[in-house]
């Protein structure tokens, strides 16, 4: 495994980059479990006290990202299409455990004494992860399809977040705004702007009970296999 960090922090969940990697990982996690995952990132957003936009963009570099030999060690004997489709399938299902288990963090603290987990916040905490699934996704479908960034993790991670915001898969050998991500300016605006938008969306998990968890895994789901679909169908150049 490349991936955007060469640090080793992923062993420590207590922070914004280890929980991010649990939720991240393909492993399957009961609801229950990535529930806690969430509520304990909520918590740690709502004690930094930092907007979304700034989390995202600190967080980019440190996600964990396979590199093509490693996909292809996961995924023996399938070419590079169906590993697109079985990654694009298995980031909507990870997406979409998040939304669920936003619903159910949502109906616990309906049951729980008030803590920091606001609305607002549970939205900041629920968008952040989802965020992190696509970023990675659209990372590893660059890997596979030899198209990955070269760089430092603070490259790349800006990169593949510009990716992200745009809705594009990234030419490597390209210059200007294409590989200069999100750092500033109008590029920070813009990555607001699709947050923003995200956020609203994410905002039907909170609802409690199960219409909450149904209403925020569907969503979820269908968004991100649809970023996927984009990414993939750029960089196979159709």
């Amino acid at each position: 495994m490349r991936g955007l960090n060469d640090e080793a922090a992923y062993a420590d969940d207590t922070g914004l980059p280890g929980l991010l990697a649990r939720l991240t990982d393909d492993e399957p996690l009961d609801r229950r479990s990535r529930a806690g995952l969430l509520g304990r990132l909520a918590v740690v957003l709502a004690r930094q006290g930092r907007r979304l936009v700034d989390s995202v963009v600190d967080i980019a570099p440190h996600i964990p990202v396979r590199d093509r030999t490693t996909l292809h060690s996961h995924f023996v004997g399938l070419d590079d299409e169906a590993i697109a489709r079985q990654l694009i399938a298995a980031a909507a299902r990870a997406s979409a455990a998040v939304g669920a288990a936003g619903g159910l963090l949502s109906t616990l603290e309906m049951a729980a004494p008030p803590t920091l987990l606001s609305a607002p916040v549970q939205v900041a905490a629920e968008t952040l992860a989802v965020v992190a699934i696509e970023v990675k996704l659209i990372a590893e479908l660059h890997e596979l399809y030899e198209r990955a960034v070269v760089g430092p993790p603070a490259v790349r991670g800006a990169a593949y977040l510009g990716a992200w915001v745009r809705r594009r898969g990234l030419d490597p050998l390209a210059s200007g705004p294409a590989l200069r991500g999100v750092v500033g300016g109008a590029a920070r605006r813009e990555l607001r702007q699709r947050l923003l938008r995200r956020a609203g969306r994410n905002a039907t998990s909170v609802v409690p009970f199960l219409a909450g968890a149904v209403a925020g895994a569907s969503l979820n789901r269908r968004e991100t296999t649809k970023l996927g679909q984009r990414i993939e169908r750029d960089l196979r150049g159709s």
